[in-house]
């Protein structure tokens, strides 16, 4: 037994001589193997490639061993008790999320959530040790989907194994994750906000080359048809209350009360909102990207999407958290354009526009599996169904136990705009 192991055991066995019981409040995740750290390697890398190829052994042979165990449709939490715990146990057990030392008893303790916690971890879900639908869902995915799912996208990485550059940004779409590379080691992460289902973000290999502090935002058709007109007719003071200005083609401002918005009427015009980091829809900067899908990546007022685990909320663009961060590593090279100048434009509140010299290659990838360098294996859902796989319909064993509806994949949950706020898409402003 694992020297951790055993030093936490030791600590709950005289709570359990005097209670009759095991102390919950013990905390049994010192053991290594039971967190996930934030990775350092670049997920578009040979490690990564080897690492993937590594961890599709290990899935191979679990799946000639049969597999892992459904986990019943109901909601475990530290001190469940019963015989969907114990299923719980030999799911974690075979998944290496938990050690076989610790046996298959029915009680939920510590252990097992630390092991809950490193399986959600590494599966992009919000690490809570409670067994909800999205985790259950995860869970029961079948090992030989989970097989293909990684052989899958072990084509995708080493379509990427060829010369990236020295400083180059990844977002995974997926993931909903955004990071920055320099010389082979990632700099900085971003979680993100990417596209919705039915307005996704596309894959692409481009180049970040301009920085908009204070950018206006100029709404897009798209947007006026399928969000602008019906916000419009259920509040017509919401142009007002979003600081949006409405222009005529001779760039005359008009009331919004000069528009039927009972019809089409609106696209013959254009909509501007203000500069304001409090409530423009881009926030405070906006990168340009060279695509002929009229999208870029942009700050978000509406920083509440980052805490998120579905993070599909945009137009297209992909929302970043920690900009400053993005775009000091963007204009690294460029010269005059220090941290300090970058927190000093914004701070000025006026719309500035600054050229990233040299311009920095940017891939958006649609990864939903891959291995680290550390033996960690890593999945997301297939949010936008590319992978050509089922990971989400899977049949519980049947309980004696009271059960809970089956979960709900992530991916048919309705993705509406948050906050009421609408959803820019890429359009020179």
């Amino acid at each position: 037994m694992p020297l951790s192991l055993t030093l936490a055991l030791g600590a709950a066995l005289p709570a359990l001589a005097e209670t009759g019981q095991a102390e919950w409040a013990q905390r049994y995740d010192a053991d290594a193997r039971l967190t996930v750290s934030r990775s350092t390697t670049p997920i578009l890398s040979e490690q990564t490639v080897a690492a993937t190829e590594a961890a599709i052994e290990r899935y191979r042979q679990i799946v000639e061993t049969g597999g892992w165990p459904a986990v019943p449709n109901q909601t475990l939490r530290l001190g469940s008790n019963g015989a969907a715990v114990s299923a719980l146990r030999r799911r974690l057990i075979v998944s290496g999320d938990i050690g076989a030392e610790t046996g298959t008893s029915p009680i939920f303790d510590s252990y097992v959530e630390a092991g809950v916690r490193r399986f959600q971890a590494r599966h992009g879900i919000i690490e809570t040790g409670v067994v909800n639908q999205q985790t259950l869902a995860a869970l029961n995915v079948p090992a030989e989907t989970r097989l293909r799912q990684l052989e899958t996208n072990l084509v995708r990485l080493r379509s990427f194994s060829h010369e990236l550059g020295a400083r180059y940004v990844t977002a995974n779409i997926p993931a909903a994750q955004v990071e920055t590379v320099e010389n082979g080691q990632v700099v900085t992460h971003h979680i993100a906000g990417v596209g919705k289902i039915d307005r996704q973000s596309p894959v692409m290999q481009t180049k970040a080359y301009q920085v908009n502090f204070n950018p206006f935002w100029t709404v897009p058709a798209s947007v006026i048809r399928k969000d602008l007109i019906p916000k419009m007719q259920a509040d017509p003071n919401y142009l007002h209350d979003n600081h949006i200005r409405v222009y005529n083609k001779e760039g005359q401002e008009l009331q919004p009360e000069q528009i039927n918005w009972r019809s089409l009427d609106a696209l013959n015009y254009k909509f501007r909102q203000d500069i304001g980091g409090d409530f423009n829809s881009l926030g405070v900067v906006r990168i340009d990207i060279a695509n002929p899908y009229g999208v870029y990546m942009h700050d978000t007022p509406a920083k509440g999407v980052f805490g998120d685990d579905f993070r599909f909320v945009s137009s297209g663009c992909i929302r970043l958290q920690n900009v400053r961060d993005y775009v000091a590593f963007l204009l690294r090279e460029t010269p005059g354009w220090d941290r300090d100048a970058i927190d000093r434009a914004i701070a000025s509140g006026e719309r500035i526009d600054v050229k990233i010299n040299p311009a920095v290659p940017v891939y958006w990838v649609y990864i939903t599996a891959w291995g680290t360098p550390d033996g960690v294996t890593q999945f997301r859902e297939d949010i936008y169904q590319r992978d050509g796989l089922n990971t989400a319909q899977i049949q519980a064993p049947d309980y004696s136990q009271a059960q809970t509806p089956a979960p709900t994949p992530v991916a048919q949950q309705a993705a509406a705009p948050r906050g009421g706020r609408l959803l820019p898409r890429d359009e020179e402003n």
